[in-house]
């Protein structure tokens, strides 16, 4: 996103076709499987095949149909604050990008390492500390939030040109070791291919050992810059060049058919200031059609790399004992900018740096209402997969809703782990997160409890089938989300006493949290401080 942004939120994750994987269902796994934790980046709701897109995904299709997809699946909306609540199972304040770390919280690394996993970790982290000191035994990736695809260190590499970049270099790390640039040597280099190589190569290594692993691969694609290449492009030259109206009505259908989406549910309209397509100029449509074509082919390249994933557990004589799980850290983002290092070029090349749009992301987040960094559900849902052989029936879809926040209670559950209750001589909160093994079994699990979020501005509560949300400066609106998923009818004014019960137990919530920051969280007081601060302009509540 571009310049300075406000961001604190709390709370609230296919096989191969005729080449694949052998993927068996009949024996039971022992109780201690492996885990395989893979996250996407900026990926909506609809944005692989198994979800109703068009971009081509049949490893994550294969896995939908040999495993489970989950109909409601919840992140929290932005990068860092999803980040955080994977790791940590609780809803914990991001500030400015930067979530208050290091975390007053064990991340399920930590944990399962303490019941004898293996943990293992590339990509994407975005969480402060490095995570080789957070309980991964091995680590390759970028320690921040974005990057170059094709080269993420900034400086330009014999006969290429000068990489684009968004204001600065990130930062790179190699298990303990930060990097900083990281300049790969190999011409052909790209992320995507990279954090699977070392994957790979971590299998490989500890192969032999007699003890499960935890492995968490944490793709940057499709996060902008939108670079991919030419091949992978080439295959949506012209899908696109329909616009993004038609695309969202194939979206549409898909979604009825494969049982994601009830057929008399009302979709939400375009994004604000997104005029439809055929109003556009021929070069607009060109330029659109063409930035498209570039989101998926990163997403399609993820699912390449899944596949090479998938592909080496099983020949490794893995796969069968293995949990795996897919989900996105938001939706897709509405952003509109070029960081190009020539300005005005078509997303896709190393010297490119742009977003998808608001006009594609009404096409990602399909069919919610909103984008990556607000409380609508378009910012908020995810797609999800799970596949675990032997244990989930496959072609399973659930309407029980689930969290990032339940991965860690999940890994503690198969590794036998309690949760503590003090972390670094301070005593711990209640885990909010909660296991999906029950869901997994085809099981029903509890409702979830109250989810409460706030970022940029926003606010939401979830409670049971009833969301309140208040955006900028609207008074607070209310959905029920079980005949209105797409959050298209306000009903605050039939139910006056349900909004002002749920507006007042969030004032209650927000002051209550801040509070238990000062003892759990390691800021100054002038930090401290500033953090209210920052509270009361992303909750609209003026604090004692």
């Amino acid at each position: 996103m571009v310049g300075r942004q406000r961001t604190l939120l709390v709370t609230t994750v296919a096989l191969m076709m005729v080449a694949a994987p052998r993927v068996s269902t009949v024996a039971a796994p022992p109780s201690r499987p492996n885990i395989v934790v893979i996250m996407a980046d900026d990926l909506g709701y609809s944005d692989i095949g198994c979800y109703g897109a068009e971009i081509h995904t049949p490893n994550l299709d294969r896995l939908a149909q040999q495993g489970l997809r989950f109909k409601q699946f919840y992140n929290c909306g932005k990068c860092e604050a999803t980040r955080a609540a994977l790791l940590t199972g609780l809803p914990i304040q991001c500030v400015n990008h930067s979530p208050a770390l290091p975390y007053a919280a064990p991340t399920f690394a930590e944990l399962a390492r303490q019941g004898g996993y293996r943990t293992l970790m590339v990509g994407k982290w975005h969480a402060g500390e490095l995570p080789f000191n957070r309980g991964f035994d091995r680590y390759y990736g970028l320690t921040d939030g974005c990057c170059n695809f094709f080269n993420p260190g900034g400086e330009a590499r014999p006969g290429e040109p000068k990489p684009a970049y968004k204001i600065k270099v990130r930062r790179w790390a190699i298990d303990d070791k930060p990097v900083h640039p990281y300049v790969p040597k190999d011409p052909d280099y790209y992320t995507t291919d990279a954090f699977t190589d070392y994957a790979i190569d971590y299998l490989r290594t500890y192969r032999d050992e007699d003890r499960p692993f935890l492995l968490y691969v944490a793709y940057t694609a499709p996060h902008f810059p939108l670079q991919a290449r030419p091949r992978d492009i080439d295959r949506y030259r012209d899908t696109y060049k329909v616009g993004w109206d038609v695309i969202r009505q194939q979206r549409h259908k898909r979604l009825i058919e494969l049982g994601l989406l009830s057929a008399d549910t009302v979709c939400a309209p375009r994004n604000t200031g997104v005029p439809a397509w055929d109003a556009l100029t021929d070069e607009q449509r060109r330029f659109e059609a063409n930035r498209m074509a570039v989101y998926a082919a990163m997403v399609d390249s993820m699912d390449q790399n899944i596949g090479r994933l998938l592909r080496s557990l099983d020949d490794l004589g893995k796969l069968d004992n293995t949990l795996i799980l897919f989900f996105s850290d938001n939706g897709a983002g509405d952003g509109e900018f070029d960081y190009s290092t020539t300005k005005g070029a078509d997303a896709g090349p190393i010297d490119s740096y742009r977003p998808i749009g608001a006009g594609w992301a009404g096409v990602s987040n399909f069919p919610f209402r909103g984008t990556k960094g607000d409380q609508w559900e378009g910012g908020l849902e995810s797609p999800c997969v799970a596949c675990w052989p032997g244990v989930i029936k496959p072609g399973s879809i659930t309407g029980q809703r689930g969290h990032v926040m339940d991965v860690l209670a999940t890994c503690i559950d198969l590794a036998g782990v309690d949760y503590p209750p003090q972390f670094q001589g301070k005593p711990l909160p209640k885990l909010i997160g909660r296991s999906l093994v029950p869901i997994f079994k085809g099981e029903p699990r509890p409702e979830p409890p109250t989810w409460f979020g706030f970022l940029r501005g926003s606010a939401s509560v979830r409670d049971g089938q009833w969301k309140a949300i208040r955006a900028g400066n609207h008074g607070w609106m209310l959905f029920d989300l079980d005949t209105d998923p797409t959050e298209q009818h306000d009903v605050a004014s039939k139910h006056p006493e349900r909004i002002n019960r749920m507006a007042q137990d969030y004032a209650a919530w927000v002051a209550e949290t801040v509070e238990t920051q000062r003892d759990r969280l390691p800021y100054s007081d002038n930090s401290y401080k500033r953090w209210r601060s920052e509270v009361e302009y992303a909750t609209g509540i003026e604090l004692p």
